[in-house]
């Protein structure tokens, strides 16, 4: 994504840039100000005065008051973005192995790491050719050292000893981060990260949906779709909630 400095003037909010706190002016969309859509539409009344519009998808709802400090408010934003980010490549990740049958048969999602264990460890999407891994410790090693890496970049304000990233946004970095300048312009911008959190959010309800699924039927989300199409009457959530009997 292009650096949030590059967004300019909207509906006189004023955004944060990560590492700097520079105000830059966000040129106004539906999406943003005073006149954005609420979490109850035209029911929606008093506002907490703090949530302004400033940000993507700020609905003008938290009646528990979590974000009232700023400076908790600007962690949780941090905090639902990377977790959406990663429910979005989860979510995806969960539906994959029960579509792509192409190679090897592949397990359902709960059920893919234990590969790691049999003879011929875990063949990604089923390919041996692509990324064949059979050993636990390198995994654990590889994750620590590539993702630590990586966050701790992030977290230290996408910014490395030589100087690199030192204007950029550690949360929307952009530049080296967005090769297709898919957010070079400002409105394409603003729009692409109230796209960005609303799918996120979707993606980590899904997940939440995907666990419970597992541990009431033992099967993934495509089986129990087809389940569900099949006979929309008798394999349903309610049908499970009166006789649940974990898998």
């Amino acid at each position: 994504m292009a650096m949030l400095a590059r967004s300019t003037a909207r509906s006189g909010a004023v955004v944060t840039s990560g590492r700097r706190a520079t105000a830059v002016v966000v040129k106004a969309t539906e999406w943003y100000g005073p006149d954005r859509p609420q979490w109850l539409g035209p029911f929606s009344e008093d506002t907490p005065s703090y949530l302004k519009g400033e940000f993507p998808g700020d609905y003008g709802w938290d009646t528990a008051g979590l974000s009232a400090d700023p400076q908790t408010f600007a962690a949780y934003r941090v905090t639902e973005t990377i977790h959406a980010r990663w429910a979005m490549l989860g979510a995806l990740g969960c539906v994959i192995p029960e579509l792509d049958q192409s190679g090897s048969p592949q397990p359902v999602w709960f059920k893919a790491g234990a590969q790691l264990f049999t003879d011929g460890g875990i063949n990604y999407l089923g390919q041996e050719s692509l990324i064949h891994a059979q050993s636990g410790v390198g995994i654990v090693a590889a994750q620590v050292i590539l993702m630590g890496q990586a966050e701790a970049f992030r977290s230290a304000g996408c910014i490395t000893p030589g100087g690199f990233g030192e204007d950029l946004d550690n949360l929307h970095p952009g530049d080296a981060f967005d090769p297709l300048g898919l957010a070079d312009d400002p409105d394409t911008f603003a729009e692409l990260k109230v796209k960005e959190i609303k799918n996120g959010r979707l993606a980590m309800f899904s997940m939440l949906g995907f666990y419970v699924q597992a541990i009431v039927t033992g099967e993934g989300p495509i089986a129990n779709w087809k389940a569900h199409i099949a006979d929309p009457v008798g394999a349903n959530a309610f049908n499970y909630a009166t006789k649940f009997t974990p898998q």
